[in-house]
């Protein structure tokens, strides 16, 4: 029986040839897989029709946008992940779902192996294979680009050689990779990281320096998830399309960060996420009147180690399991509303109310009505520093011999 192998399938040049080249050089048949996690572009038809065309045996093709968004950008939400305190996992979070359905089909057609068109310096060739080998342990895992010296020169020369229905003439500086929760690009003139971002960079954010008049929202949760803008209800996908529009329109989402990939070097990244970046400021106001101190101190923990094991491939770690448990739990009360004005480039708060808030008016008041024992505050004061009074009474003892 011949073997088979399924690539993780874009439609774009790259993995378009990779269908044959991975033909050519290993003798097995291809299975094209093909995932929506809310890129937008072309169907998944005529993706599936070009996959066929460039030599596929089968192609599946899986409209996981509404898993994607409940699933995986919903999580990230709760946990406020931003990686390094800047990225909201843009790539890092659709890679799971993507060998979800990679791993699915594999079972469904009787592969073997597991292609990815990654290359050997990114993060991301860790984040297919880590995930593959933890759902599917018996799947070997394969890179053209990286495992069978597929450059683009010569995915160009193969694609003209074998007639495929696949554009090469037009070649994009930059590498890109989007989904519904944000947008990523690298790679061209910003690997000199002196050098601004033009505006051709930029597709889901309009330029925030002449914005629309400001654009006040309302957004409404129920134990962390958004489900309701200005009063409609919404589904997560939802909720992420819209503030994508209305955060986009006003330049909101925009960052320009060198961060810290996983395989030891650091790398310029432009990303756009205006949808992520507004529901993420709103997630974490109203966090800040229904969760109590000290779980909100240790979840902001939490949360950047969350972000770090995501990023870093660990989707489905025990750690990163265990995180999620306690994230949920702090996420019991996190309902109530958020109004915010998007405009210029930013998503301010003005305006929170929850039924579930812990702001207390009579004590937080300095005026009529005030609750809040003030002649409490001198003892708790004495024994709150009694520690360190203790501590600086030694040194001066100390050092006065």
């Amino acid at each position: 029986m011949t073997e088979r192998i399924v690539l993780a399938y874009s439609g774009g040049l790259d993995t378009s040839v990779a269908i044959g080249w991975i033909g050519e050089a290993t003798g097995a048949e291809v299975i094209a897989v093909a995932v929506d996690v809310g890129q937008g572009g072309e169907s998944l038809e005529t993706i599936r029709q070009r996959a066929l065309g460039c030599g596929a045996v089968e192609a599946y093709v899986a409209d996981a946008s509404d898993e994607f968004a409940n699933e995986y950008c919903v999580p990230t939400l709760k946990a406020n992940a931003l990686y390094q305190g800047h990225y909201p996992l843009v790539s890092a979070i659709s890679r799971p779902v993507i060998v979800k359905h990679l791993v699915k089909a594999a079972r469904e057609f009787g592969a073997t192996t597991v292609a990815h068109g990654c290359t050997g310096k990114g993060n991301d060739q860790v984040r297919f294979e880590v995930g593959i080998q933890t759902l599917g342990p018996d799947l070997k895992c394969i890179a053209p680009v990286r495992d069978l010296a597929l450059t683009r020169d010569k995915a160009i020369a193969f694609a003209e050689e074998k007639g495929l229905p696949i554009e090469t003439t037009k070649k994009n500086p930059y590498s890109i990779d989007q989904n519904v929760w944000g947008r990523a690009v690298e790679t061209g003139y910003l690997e000199d990281i002196w050098n601004a971002p033009t505006k051709d960079i930029y597709d889901y954010t309009a330029t925030p320096e002449f914005p629309p008049a400001p654009d006040e929202v309302i957004i409404s949760f129920e134990a962390g998830v958004p489900v309701a803008i200005d009063g409609v209800k919404v589904t997560p996908l939802q909720a992420i399309k819209e503030l994508n529009r209305r955060a986009g329109a006003q330049g909101v989402g925009r960052i320009d960060v060198v961060e810290d990939r996983l395989v030891g070097i650091k790398s310029r990244e432009i990303y756009e996420a205006p949808g992520a970046m507004a529901l993420i400021t709103a997630h974490k106001h109203l966090e800040d009147i229904t969760i109590e101190r000290e779980q909100a101190r240790f979840k902001a923990t939490v949360g950047q180690r969350w972000a770090e094991l995501v990023y870093d491939g660990q989707w489905f770690s025990p750690l990163k399991r265990s995180l999620d448990a306690f994230i949920e739990d702090t996420q019991k009360y996190v309902s109530g509303d958020i109004r915010m004005t998007l405009h210029g480039g930013q998503a301010i708060v003005n305006g929170r109310r929850s039924d579930t808030s812990l702001y207390d008016f009579s004590l937080a008041t300095y005026d009529t009505g005030d609750t809040f024992d003030q002649s409490q505050a001198k003892g708790f004061i004495e024994l709150w520093g009694m520690s360190a009074k203790v501590a600086s009474g030694r040194d001066i003892r100390v050092a006065g011999k």
